[in-house]
């Protein structure tokens, strides 16, 4: 049976993502790993990260893998094409620590800001490689197979339903909102998501874990791997169909 590894927010956090892939079973060319999107931003080794999920990767294992378009791939593809200063500026999105992980300075102490000279960089996005420019506009903003639906942020409603993501003509809501509606009341093809935070999620009513307001959501038709990695947190992946779930936090204890 094919199998898909869905894997959470990683946001920079290189030890983390290393941590879940070790726990997987052996893959083959009938499986698939979907990255959930926010691969980058915050955690010290954004450049590693990626590197390693688009040349490493492929490399030891035969599985197809997939990248679904998240919040901050969305937010720095804006800055290269359009400028986006007010996404840049918030210490909080972890832009800098992006930067210096792309060119090799310090990893930011927390509340640092950047110097002129990489907020000018930051401003423009041109520390990024060009091929990793090229593959920020090339993400897709959503993934489906068999299983499931593979969205960063959850599917909206149009015309009082929930919208396929085919039906999209702007896909800007699967990767930025947060609608307690889609977490609570969305029954269909099952949708996995992250960008809002477990702990953020209604948690009382997930069958997953209730009692632990930072683990996996799970309720009806929809799964919320989020869990915080990058900022204090921990990284998840789920395995369809069989629901096997896979964290960090079990073996970096």
């Amino acid at each position: 049976m094919n199998r898909t590894f869905a894997i959470g927010d990683i946001h920079g956090d290189l030890v983390h993502l290393e941590a879940v892939l070790r726990q997987f079973p052996a893959l083959d060319a009938d499986d698939t790993i979907v990255f959930i999107g926010d691969l980058i931003d915050r955690g010290p080794r954004s450049a590693e990260v990626v590197e390693l999920v688009r040349h490493g990767l492929p490399r030891r294992t035969p599985a197809k893998i997939v990248v679904v378009r998240g919040s901050h791939e969305d937010a720095w593809h804006r800055v290269l094409t359009k400028g986006w200063p007010e996404f840049i500026l918030p210490v909080g999105n972890g832009t800098l620590a992006t930067l210096r992980s792309f060119t090799g300075g310090p990893h930011p102490k927390e509340g640092e800001v950047p110097e002129k000279a990489e907020y000018v960089s930051m401003f423009a996005g041109d520390f990024f490689p060009a091929d990793v420019r090229d593959w920020l506009a090339s993400l897709p903003a959503w993934y489906e197979d068999e299983h499931a639906i593979y969205v960063h942020a959850g599917l909206p409603k149009v015309a009082g339903r929930f919208a396929h993501p085919s039906e999209l003509a702007d896909p800007h809501p699967l990767m930025w909102q947060r609608s307690r509606e889609f977490f609570t009341g969305y029954e269909g093809k099952r949708v996995v998501f992250g960008h809002t935070t477990a702990d953020l999620l209604p948690q009382e009513l997930s069958l997953y874990t209730p009692d632990d307001p930072h683990d996996l959501f799970f309720y009806k038709s929809v799964v919320g791997i989020d869990t915080g990695c990058g900022h204090d947190g921990f990284l998840t992946a789920i395995e369809l169909p069989s629901l096997n779930v896979y964290e960090s936090r079990q073996v970096l204890k």
